[in-house]
């Protein structure tokens, strides 16, 4: 299983797990019994490139979980602290303020079938971790600025419906749906999406649950 994430304090349990460390185009790789660590970067260009670089390269993954922390949208019922898993991820800077389909480009087409904005989670997978886990599925939202408000973020998430938002999920997604390999995520949350004074994030506390909920997948 490759275990992807966007920067190395994500993955602070992961290395303190590894058995071994190296640098991969100057990104960090972690190798563990049975799985495999992949540092994305920050933001989608890095997400996709790293992600599809690495898939080019090690044909026999079939799977990718996306994990890190993520801002919680009003409304969406989350507090920070608690995790979520993703039922699909909503790239929200592509195209219009309505998305992509308005303008007639399809982002990706794969078996068959056009994806604009949306892209949904590998329902069996997700499944599976949700039952583990005892934690629900919810729309999250992936944009390069992240709301510099609470009243961005409560319209962003009125007009996408999103839980979540976060800065490397959709390009994740859509990179592995390209590949044809199955994908999830799981993510943290640390603060309210909009609240930038970061002495009101609970970073601690969303690592340590992250932390948890990967010793237990990987026990």
């Amino acid at each position: 299983m490759l275990i992807a994430y966007a920067t190395p304090a994500e993955a602070g349990h992961l290395r303190r797990r590894a058995q071994r460390r190296a640098v991969w185009h100057g990104r960090e790789r972690l190798f563990g019994p049975g799985w495999t660590g992949l540092e994305l970067g920050v933001g989608k260009v890095n997400a996709a490139a790293t992600l599809a670089a690495y898939l080019e390269g090690h044909p026999q993954v079939r799977r990718v979980l996306l994990v890190g922390i993520a801002g919680a949208y009003p409304g969406a019922g989350l507090e920070p602290g608690e995790l979520a898993l993703a039922a699909e991820e909503i790239q929200a800077d592509l195209g219009l303020a309505a998305g992509l389909e308005p303008l007639g480009f399809a982002a990706l087409e794969v078996g068959g079938r056009r994806y604009y904005n949306h892209f949904p989670a590998d329902a069996a997978w997700t499944g599976r971790l949700r039952a583990r886990w005892g934690l629900k599925a919810y729309p999250f939202l992936t944009r390069d600025l992240v709301s510099a408000s609470r009243e961005e973020a409560a319209e962003l998430a009125r007009r996408w419906g999103a839980a979540l938002e976060n800065m490397e999920g959709a390009a994740v997604a859509q990179t592995a749906m390209l590949f044809g390999i199955g994908w999830a995520e799981l993510r943290a949350v640390s603060n309210e999406a909009g609240v930038r004074d970061k002495n009101k994030w609970r970073l601690t506390e969303a690592l340590e649950a992250l932390a948890a909920a990967l010793d237990d997948l990987l026990s």
